[in-house]
């Protein structure tokens, strides 16, 4: 491992702006196609592609023996009655854990293993989640202001968004009569 120099990064709590902001990546509708299960409301939302999710990454090399470090911004909003949601994704080393600090907004956690195992934490200000080996994950913003997180992850954990775009994730999370809700996701293949 090259000689690497210690340093501080600050984050404001409330919006996850990061400073020095690091790689800063956009997702937009657009970028998103196949995540979201209602395609009609997805093409009616086209028209105005509005940002769903943003993350500043600290730049740390990509390397065992390193900790990446990340904010995501989930905005709030629904694409029909589905909430705005990360990609999610699994680790390219499957057997790599993250831990996310919520710092503002209120989320859901969702997670799932190959093997069919799957659950859902709440994410609120103060909530520490930990993401354990071989589980994919999606965080999703269920509440009317923006969910803000840090994430923390092995340097070489990488990411696999691949089987995610192809099979999606078993559960969905929409709003039905004003709450979230899980369901199961009727578009997911085995």
């Amino acid at each position: 491992m090259a000689n690497f120099l210690p340093f501080n990064t600050t984050c404001d709590f409330a919006t996850g702006v990061l400073n020095p902001p690091g790689n800063l990546i956009s997702r937009y509708l657009a970028d998103m196609g196949g995540v979201f299960h209602d395609k009609d409301a997805y093409e009616a939302m086209l028209k105005k592609n509005p940002k769903i999710y943003e993350f500043y990454n600290v730049i740390i090399p990509e390397e065992e023996g390193h900790l990446q470090h990340c904010t995501s911004i989930v905005y709030p909003g629904k694409v029909g009655n589905e909430y705005f949601m990360t990609k999610g994704h699994y680790h390219a080393i499957p057997g790599t854990a993250e831990i996310y600090i919520c710092f503002r907004g209120q989320g859901k956690l969702v997670m799932q293993t190959v093997e069919g195992d799957f659950k859902v934490l709440d994410m609120y200000p103060g909530s520490i989640s930990y993401i354990p080996p071989f589980w994919a994950h999606r965080t999703i913003n269920v509440g009317s202001e923006p969910l803000v997180f840090f994430g923390v992850y092995r340097g070489d954990a990488g990411h696999n968004y691949g089987t995610i775009e192809e099979k999606g994730f078993y559960k969905l999370v929409i709003e039905r009569n004003n709450i979230p809700t899980i369901i199961d996701n009727p578009l997911y293949s085995r």
